[in-house]
């Protein structure tokens, strides 16, 4: 592999993590395999790779940019994802605000009930966890 391929595994497991990786990386097909390694090479290994600014500004802007372009089925992985990239829920209300005025408020307003939903499921105990004390 080349070396924005595993630059781009790298980040791609410090920003969206280990698990989430494992689970995408098992479900690759021989169909899917070219697009998976593009995506490894450009988004994460060159975009958020890059040191021009901050992972937390990073976040901002792929979660302003998603809910403006309605594609929101990304949103809650890369909400989950501001967890280890330093974007504070403030953050990501201020960067769906922007939505709603330069992109429209449906828009915006949807990608709140995502962010609000996977933040409810980031906040729930985990029943593992539960069990074990």
């Amino acid at each position: 592999m080349s070396d924005s391929f595993d630059r781009g595994m790298k980040v791609r497991r410090e920003v969206l993590g280990d698990a989430h990786v494992d689970r995408a990386e098992a479900t690759k097909t021989d169909f899917d395999q070219p697009f998976q390694d593009l995506i490894t090479e450009g988004a994460w290994g060159t975009v958020w790779a890059g040191d021009g600014i901050s992972r937390r500004e990073r976040s901002m802007i792929t979660l302003a940019l998603l809910a403006a372009t309605a594609n929101f089925e990304e949103i809650p992985m890369h909400i989950r994802a501001t967890a280890r990239t330093g974007a504070s829920r403030r953050d990501v209300l201020e960067a769906f605000q922007h939505v709603a005025i330069y992109a429209g408020v449906p828009r915006a307003n949807h990608a709140l009930k995502l962010a609000k939903q996977t933040y409810a499921e980031m906040d729930a105990p985990d029943p593992a966890e539960e069990g074990s004390q």
